[in-house]
């Protein structure tokens, strides 16, 4: 019998994807696999939804790892000793010496993620190490976030709710937390990847401008009324710069003091991408010397280490690397990296190989 591990989506944002996977993919190759899955070890980092787990069961034993762990060399080359796949979440760092510790046997390494910068790619390559990772599953998810924490910090959220719940509320008062508007605003956006297209079409619906800059132009931001420019007339003209590229080495640190010295002192910047983008000592010199209005962060240079000063500030709204952190879309993902797992596994194509 023929079980559909993709259920239909309530979330046209996934359905393409799931089409494009059941192309390349059929469940009945776990059912007629010749291998048996009890001699098969599958190595999870740590837990990700059922949805994903209980495909991964239909190959391989599993052996997950303790939830919410920042793990050590040591314990993931313990972890994958043996295993015929792995599944690591983005916050793993797999390094040459862990996939050398799993090269005898593994296959494959499925990134729970889009983003691989904490995988060494070319060493898997090297040891012949199939790659895979989620694209497009996290979109639509981090760019909903992208708007709420931009949202939160300019109208100052966090003021208002503390003040809410202090219980020292007077009422309503003409000069009480004042936010600004985000309406006619510029939003410079820092990539045209899926997800700072997605921003731009979520500005569109509260009347942005829309500015961004990329290696090439794009028709879709275009449509939208967003105009290329260069990163150096970008950070000059926008009163908000929203980052959406991939963490490579071309891009660590791409926003750095000479960059930030361009933005308005009433400007504001949003990072959702990664923390390495942007060189966090220069952010919080020109935070803290109010060179720039303020932040917005979802990543973090040194993660899960947070500056202090950062913290400190009231001017920085910080939240803890959640850009895809919602039910749907991390189930999503399971399914995903899963399926690059039963793939690779029973010799069918990778749904979404990156090397």
């Amino acid at each position: 019998m023929s079980v559909d591990p993709f259920p239909t989506a309530p979330y046209n944002r996934v359905n393409l994807t799931a089409r494009a996977i059941l192309q390349t993919w059929r469940w009945e190759a776990t059912v007629s696999d010749k291998n048996n899955p009890i001699n098969r070890r599958i190595a999870v980092t740590q837990p990700i939804p059922e949805a994903g787990l209980s495909m991964l069961r239909s190959v391989g034993q599993l052996e997950i790892g303790p939830a919410n762990t920042i793990h050590t060399p040591d314990s993931l080359c313990k972890l994958v000793n043996g295993a015929d796949a792995l599944v690591c979440f983005v916050g793993d760092t797999i390094s040459e010496t862990i996939l050398q510790a799993a090269a005898p046997t593994c296959k494959i390494v499925a990134n729970y993620g889009v983003g691989t910068d904490n995988i060494d790619i070319a060493a898997a390559s090297r040891l012949g190490i199939r790659v895979t990772n989620t694209p497009e599953a996290p979109t639509a998810a981090t760019a909903d976030l992208t708007m709420a924490i931009m949202l939160s910090l300019i109208r100052d959220l966090r003021s208002a709710e503390q003040l809410a719940r202090s219980g020292s509320w007077e009422g309503i008062a003409p000069m009480q937390i004042f936010g600004a508007d985000i309406v006619g605003k510029t939003l410079g956006i820092v990539g045209a990847g899926a997800i700072g297209r997605a921003v731009a079409k979520r500005a569109r619906g509260f009347d942005m401008k829309l500015l961004y800059t990329s290696r090439q132009r794009n028709a879709e931001i275009e449509s939208f009324g967003g105009r290329r420019v260069s990163i150096e007339a970008l950070y000059g003209e926008s009163d908000i710069v929203s980052l959406h590229v991939a963490l490579t080495p071309e891009t660590k640190h791409l926003v750095d003091a000479p960059l930030l010295s361009r933005m308005k002192p009433t400007a504001y910047i949003v990072n959702t991408s990664r923390g390495a983008v942007v060189k966090e000592s220069a952010l919080i010199d020109c935070l803290k010397n109010r060179k720039i209005a303020g932040a917005a962060l979802d990543v973090y240079e040194f993660e899960p280490d947070i500056p202090t000063e950062l913290l400190s500030m009231p001017n920085v709204l910080c939240v803890p690397h959640i850009g895809s952190a919602t039910t749907e879309t991390r189930e999503w993902m399971a399914r995903m990296a899963a399926a690059n797992v039963v793939a690779c596994l029973t010799g069918q194509p990778l749904p979404n190989p990156v090397n």
